[in-house]
């Protein structure tokens, strides 16, 4: 009879919920796919529910529900942190103290009311993980690797920022920890803000910011705000920081060490901005080689294993597949809050029952494709019931439309198989597009995904034609490295565009694949195998059948604030509101020319809390 695990995090952001069947991951799938609430952090009732029904079991055959940090500890970190920053920080601490006090200090008991809400008879014994054993675990146990060195880095767990592990067979052995509030996460967090974006949700747009930008201001954050120790560890200068006692996450130094007032969201951005982001993402650079160095040395580990959200940064994990001195890098591809659900659940079997490990070739993440997949009776149901002309043709005739298509240069919104679990879209949830179009970034940024036109897209390709396209020699199936374009493959400046600096390098051609190729010629590359995404996979054969190329832009299947989508639902709301021209739900193809002419005002982007 098999045995059931649920892991969740929860009540900070980013919830999730995982379903472990002996000990194999067998669903996973974040709170806000189903909320349609960006980062929701709210229990996950709605991935629970989706998790046992699909499997077909209820909660009580459920042995256990590991939840992914420990509260106590949490709180304890927060008492002490404003009895030292006292008299100051009291603002923050009183805004704080009530939901602490409400919820989070009873967290189990909160937890359990939750649970039994979800279905009749006993709740399942509820256990608790640590927040960066949740994060190693994540990393390791689902890697292809028997024996690896473990790099956790995110803003705060608890007490721990930063920690090493070793991982050998089944048992992940605990090395070191750096404690809040010295954290990178928090560093590149704090300058995320200072530049104007979101913190915890625009890290990742000031990592696409940073080529257009000069790292003219690194030495001075070494100087002032990051110091980096010979051992490989670091201090945050606390002077310019503002979240140890404050309501914010810098303090007037800052402004004060750059010359410049904080920009505020939606501003012009300016070549300074992108000056300050080029400056940060070097730093960081900076900081995790050495960590990465040490664990090496100290370890004697060739392979390296990533989570927490600092792995999340692409363009820092490839040079540190290049300059740590390991061999071969995993990262999980769920690096955040979300994947610690995962962790915790993996920490439990194997660590706590002390249960097998099956090493898989690859890795044992299924490539991601976790979450709720939608049958041809339920499309065409949901189509017929709303009055949308559609074509349903074999899946042989939907490849071949779908490639005419892109190569007309369409747009297409392409909904296959199981949702993906983490925050990437990797062909399964994806807006397609022709990375042969020179115009193609400007409009997916502006018309489609109505983002800032400064973002760039990446592209996704077969596996066995990477290699001639891109300066990269393995697989990359979760979008988690960087990679430049081959030298062969790009377009040599005109004169005038050599000259051109900061955002105005927007529209330089630089490649014959100028959509996904960004200014520094890099692109976050995902490569597809039949094995991993046999759907998409065969899309991109029949396309290069077609084209002679392989490649696509690959972006998620949303527009600025919204989850990607989850249901045939949420993806026709999304090809409506925007200007994608085709959708592909499996078989059934929508055209957007034979829908009569929308009567939604713009009204509706109003629906999303911008990013």
């Amino acid at each position: 009879m098999a045995s059931y695990l649920l892991g969740i995090s929860c009540y900070y952001h980013d919830s999730a919920a995982v379903l472990l069947e002996d000990g194999i991951v067998v669903g996973a799938v974040q709170e806000e796919r189903f909320t349609r609430k960006k980062h929701d952090a709210s229990f996950p009732a709605r991935s629970i529910s989706y998790l046992l029904r699909e499997r077909g079991v209820t909660l009580r055959e459920v042995r256990a529900v590991v939840y992914y940090e420990k509260p106590f500890l949490t709180f304890e970190r927060l008492i002490e942190t404003h009895l030292e920053a006292s008299p100051f920080g009291l603002r923050s601490f009183l805004a704080s103290m009530p939901t602490w006090m409400k919820e989070k200090l009873f967290l189990e008991r909160l937890l359990k009311r939750e649970l039994a809400q979800l279905g009749a008879g006993p709740v399942p014994e509820l256990k608790f993980s640590e927040h960066h054993l949740s994060h190693a675990s994540s990393a390791f146990f689902p890697s292809p690797f028997a024996d690896a060195a473990v790099l956790c880095a995110d803003g705060v767990g608890e007490w721990a920022t930063t920690s090493a592990w070793r991982g050998q067979g089944a048992d992940l052995t605990p090395l070191w920890e750096i404690h809040f509030p010295h954290s990178l996460g928090l560093f590149y967090s704090t300058l995320t803000a200072y530049l104007g974006f979101k913190v915890n949700s625009g890290e990742y747009k000031v990592m696409g910011l940073a080529p257009y930008g000069k790292p003219r201001f690194a030495d001075r954050m070494l100087e002032n705000l990051l110091q980096l120790n010979s051992d490989g560890s670091f201090a945050l200068n606390l002077r310019y920081f503002a979240f140890t006692k404050e309501l914010q996450m810098f303090s007037p130094a800052l402004e004060d060490l750059f010359g410049r007032r904080a920009r505020r969201p939606e501003e012009l951005l300016e070549p300074f901005h992108m000056d300050v982001a080029a400056s940060l993402q070097l730093v960081l650079e900076r900081a995790l080689i050495p960590l990465a160095r040490e664990l090496r040395r100290q370890t004697s580990a060739t392979r390296l294993c990533l989570a927490g959200g600092v792995a999340l940064n692409c363009v820092a994990n490839s040079k540190l597949l290049l300059e740590s001195g390991f061999e071969d890098l995993w990262i999980q591809p769920s690096a955040g809050d979300a994947g610690g659900a995962l962790g915790a659940a993996l920490a439990y079997y194997h660590l706590a029952e002390k249960g097998e490990r099956r090493v898989c070739h690859g890795d044992a993440q299924k490539g991601s494709y976790l979450g709720p997949s939608f049958k041809a009776v339920e499309i065409e149901s949901f189509l017929r019931k709303n009055n949308v002309p559609f074509q349903k043709l074999t899946q042989e005739d939907m490849l071949s439309e779908t490639s005419r298509y892109l190569d007309e240069g369409k747009i297409i919104g392409w909904f296959q198989g199981r949702m993906e679990f983490g925050p990437r879209a990797l062909g399964h949830r994806s807006i397609l597009a022709d990375a042969r179009g020179a115009e193609l970034q400007k409009t997916l940024n502006l018309k489609i995904k109505f983002r800032e036109s400064f973002r760039p897209f990446a592209p996704v390709v077969l596996a066995e034609d990477a290699p001639e396209i891109f300066e990269f020699d393995r697989p990359s199936p979760y979008m988690l490295f960087v990679a430049a374009v081959r030298p062969e493959l790009r377009v040599p400046l005109a004169p005038a565009d050599r000259t051109k600096f900061g955002i105005d390098q927007l529209n330089v051609v630089r490649s014959t694949y100028p959509a996904i190729t960004h200014v520094d010629y890099s692109a976050r590359l995902q490569t597809v195998s039949r094995d991993r995404n046999p759907i998409l996979a065969q899309l991109l054969e029949v396309y290069r059948q077609r084209t002679q190329s392989s490649v696509l832009v690959n972006t998620s299947f949303n527009v600025r604030g919204e989850p990607i989508v989850c249901t045939p639902e949420d993806a026709y709301r999304c090809f409506r509101r925007t200007e994608i021209d085709v959708l592909v739900l499996e078989n059934f193809i929508v055209t957007k020319e034979s829908l009569p002419p929308s009567n939604q005002s713009e009204d509706w982007r109003s629906e999303f809390e911008l990013d």
